[in-house]
């Protein structure tokens, strides 16, 4: 969601943070700003839009200061403006504050702040906090902000600057994510490691409720008791050259030519030394735990839940263990029923994803075990979670998932087939073959993105569509989710995934002359039931696009245009089959003109319910 980022040094402040906002416009924003401290106290410059208004904004006049936070806003409380930009300030404007997050009881303390007399210029939640730091402050700004967080609720991660205090700079942080950093002469935090790599690869993760107080020479840690503590540094091995476009006009299409490596990746850091079997280092069920498991719950959000969708069929079909999927905004809503002991699998590729977060808390309050499975080491699901198995994608920029998605895929298919060997299902020659064929899908991969311009062509001629039906059965209905999905989210057309049985079950109501269907047809078993789908939406007008692998017969014949992948084993086609549905979504997006990497009204971390 939001990104916020704050320094403290010798240099002046204003053309650090701008560059470090500019590292985090992926996640999602509406409006931008930034503070500096000063000798004439605090100036702020913010404006609605992209960062590039901001920069018009501040040319010829930026503001001054070794000091500063600054801010992209992704809307929650008051629409996108000037006005409701952060940073926002107390009534004196001495303090101002930046926040990623959302003060649940923010109405609440804004009536009473308004009795007491505060005045109020803006929509949002985070002016709340400013008056709040500025009524209780006693001359001890540590003490005033453990203060000011006994009485907030929510999500926060807050950067604080005042001129009562000019040779520090603040941060807190509960259930957003913060990170801090630090040089020779000056200090750091963000919210996203992207903006502080260009001044180290040595991090600080804060933990929930810690303080932390920033000078120039130093960065001093408390806990949520006020405690100093000190936090293990964490290297980043990733480079800015990993997050920058390398040629490609968008992130998207670099992060989808990305995926063959992504997958090796992902797929030899989880086999033995000798890449012929799983390593049973990396995998968190034993043998005994194997045996006995009763049943697998994957908790997950969006792309990562569509990704869940495939694991789910993949252990009970290779380790014939009963699975489900459950949406983790709605699992705490609906008292779960947890045994002592249940399995439970969070997918998140940030690994920050409050819903996912929240939901993993109340599967280990309840007694469950809780392996993740994500994309960024040191994340809070990663830190929390009872074990952890890493999908090594690399930075993802664009807000759509890709390269992310197919590695969770890999990643749930190797505990699949780990389970099935545990449980005797599978002899180990049996896995040693499909361990071959996983090895096999990136160069699958890459032949699909060899033919990218058939796809193109076909979104040249389709991208004007109103609405857009996705098909599938088996495995091939979670693969429609995801390619629906994909669509949705970046070029704003409309569609829907169903499964094709349920067509009989009113969808075929929707069908009429002129609509493009989307038939996932990768499973062989499934193929003759998919083809009589095919042509009960084809006699009533719709025109069909199928997906089907390699030398299948009798489709071409049935549809408009048919795409062919790679063939592979049905279980792992999935992760080949999406790659020409990302770059239809890619390609339709492009010929409509749409913002790719930064669809609107999404973010890519999710850090607010």
């Amino acid at each position: 969601m939001c990104g916020i980022t704050g320094c403290i040094g010798d240099q002046e402040a204003a053309p650090v943070l701008m560059r470090g906002l500019k590292r985090m416009e992926y996640r999602g924003y509406d409006s931008a700003g930034i503070a500096l401290l000063n000798q004439n106290g605090i100036e702020i410059r913010k404006a609605k839009g992209k960062l590039d208004v901001l920069e018009a904004h501040i040319q010829g006049n930026m503001p001054q200061g070794s000091v500063g936070i600054g801010h992209t806003r992704w809307a929650t409380h008051g629409e996108p403006s000037d006005v409701n930009a952060h940073p926002h300030t107390d009534m004196k404007g001495e303090i101002a504050v930046v926040h990623n997050g959302i003060i649940e009881n923010y109405l609440k303390l804004k009536h009473w702040l308004i009795s007491e007399g505060c005045e109020f210029v803006t929509e949002t939640d985070t002016e709340v906090a400013a008056h709040l730091l500025n009524y209780y402050d006693g001359g001890d700004m540590l003490q005033t902000i453990y203060k000011v967080m006994s009485v907030l609720q929510g999500s926060f991660a807050l950067g604080i600057i005042s001129s009562r205090n000019p040779d520090s700079l603040y941060c807190v942080r509960k259930d957003s994510p913060l990170i801090l950093a630090k040089t020779s002469g000056a200090s750091f935090f963000a919210s996203d490691i992207s903006a502080l790599l260009e001044h180290s690869r040595e991090v600080y993760l804060l933990e929930d409720m810690d303080v932390a107080c920033l000078t120039k020479g130093d960065i001093v840690i408390r806990d949520g008791f006020g405690k100093v503590v000190r936090r293990e540094a964490m290297r980043v091995d990733w480079s800015l050259e990993a997050a920058e476009k390398g040629g490609f006009e968008h992130f998207m299409l670099k992060e989808i030519h990305e995926e063959p490596k992504a997958l090796r990746d992902t797929l030899n850091s989880h086999l033995s030394q000798d890449g012929a079997a799983i390593s049973q280092d990396e995998m968190p069920v034993g043998a005994e735990e194997a045996r006995r498991l009763q049943k697998i719950t994957i908790l997950a959000c969006g792309t990562a839940c569509y990704a869940g969708m495939i694991g789910r069929m993949l252990f009970e079909k290779l380790a014939r263990v009963p699975a489900e999927v459950d949406i983790a905004s709605e699992f705490r809503y609906r008292d779960p029923i947890v045994s002592p002991g249940d399995l439970f699998i969070i997918v998140s590729q940030s690994g920050e994803t409050l819903d996912s977060i929240a939901a993993m808390r109340e599967a280990k309050r309840l007694g469950g075990r809780v392996i993740a499975i994500t994309n960024v080491v040191g994340s809070s699901i990663a830190r929390e979670a009872d074990a952890v198995l890493y999908t090594w994608a690399g930075p993802e920029i664009a807000v759509a998932s890709t390269k992310a998605y197919i590695s969770q895929i890999m990643v749930l298919t190797l505990m699949a087939l780990d389970l099935a060997q545990k449980r005797a299902l599978i002899t180990e020659e049996e896995a040693g073959e499909a361990l071959e064929e996983l090895k096999r899908i990136p160069q699958q991969i890459q032949s699909v993105l060899d033919q990218k311009e058939v796809i193109q062509r076909f979104a040249h001629k389709t991208f004007d569509y109103n609405s857009i039906f996705f098909m599938g059965r088996g495995l091939d209905y979670a693969l429609a989710m995801e390619a629906s999905l994909k669509l949705k989210e970046i070029s704003y057309i409309h569609s829907e995934a169903y499964a094709a049985g349920e067509l009989k079950h009113g969808t075929i109501a929707l069908i009429e002359p002129g609509t493009q269907v989307v038939m996932m047809a990768t499973q062989d078993a499934l193929l003759e039931k998919t083809l009589n789908n095919i042509k009960e939406v084809k006699v009533r007008g719709a025109q069909v696009l199928a997906v089907v692998g390699e030398g299948v017969g009798g489709v071409a014949e049935e549809v408009e245009e048919v795409w062919y992948i790679p063939r592979t084993n049905p279980l792992f086609a999935p992760m080949v089959g999406i790659i020409p549905m990302q770059l239809y979504a890619y390609y339709v997006a492009l010929e409509k003109g749409c913002d790719i990497d930064q669809p609107r009204n999404l973010a890519k971390s999710v850090t607010v319910e």
